[in-house]
């Protein structure tokens, strides 16, 4: 869910969505009810709402439970008093760092996510610190186990379905593209028979920084865990060269 754009390690990210489903499905939940509020329960003409589908799709949530959070929330729209905020500031060695977060409590949310930031030695800045440093994009990533396509073919499916970049990694695929297109390449892979790993429109870091101190290495992974582990956080972006 912390939509790093590097996936050395497939095994280790699939293991990591097995132990956070719980929460991956509350945080996809949300993320519904808000869609059909803002423009209906129909993701045909809701395309929030299809993208938010997307990503429940390559996180295995069942069709059922998509359609009884669509149902749910088409039934009680006045009572959805979810916000979308956004943090950025700096972890150590300056780490740069974005917290999307869904929430009903912008104080109790802020609150958190300030003491997880000091917790690990860093520190919440103010907006536009660090999203200068990043690049809003549509991210698919496909493992290569499970996929039967040739890379030849899977490139050439997705550039001309609108992706901008494809990349081979050790064991997957990395498909970009302009956010506007996510869903049209998207849908443009699923038609294909495509397995996806990971479906959703991301924040890339334009460069990643390494980090050699052991302590401050410690202080950064405190402060993603802490983020990662409260319940509004939806998504944390950062530049570290894990």
């Amino acid at each position: 869910m912390s939509g790093h754009s590097k996936f050395a390690n497939i095994k280790h990210k699939k293991e990591k969505n097995d132990a956070a489903k719980g929460k991956i499905f509350t945080i996809i939940g949300r993320e519904i009810a808000v869609a059909v509020k803002e423009g209906g329960p129909d993701p045909a003409n809701n395309f929030k709402l299809a993208t938010v589908i997307a990503k429940a799709k390559a996180n295995n949530m069942p069709n059922d439970t998509i359609e009884r959070g669509i149902k749910k929330a088409a039934g009680d729209v006045g009572n959805v008093n979810y916000k979308y905020v956004t943090y950025e500031g700096y972890g150590p060695n300056g780490i740069a760092i974005i917290v999307d977060a869904l929430t009903d409590n912008t104080n109790r949310t802020a609150a958190n996510v300030r003491s997880a930031f000091t917790k690990g030695q860093g520190n919440v800045g103010t907006p536009g610190c660090v999203s200068f440093m990043f690049d809003k994009k549509g991210q698919i990533i496909v493992d290569k186990e499970e996929c039967d396509m040739e890379a030849d073919d899977l490139m050439m499916t997705a550039l001309d379905a609108g992706a901008e970049d494809f990349s081979e990694e050790d064991d997957s695929f990395e498909i970009l593209t302009d956010p506007d297109n996510f869903e049209e390449v998207r849908k443009a892979l699923e038609d294909a028979g495509i397995p996806m790993i990971s479906a959703e429109v991301t924040m890339i870091p334009q460069n990643y920084v390494a980090l050699t101190d052991e302590t401050a290495v410690k202080n950064l992974q405190r402060t993603l865990e802490l983020l990662e582990d409260d319940d509004d956080v939806q998504a944390v972006y950062h530049n570290w060269d894990e």
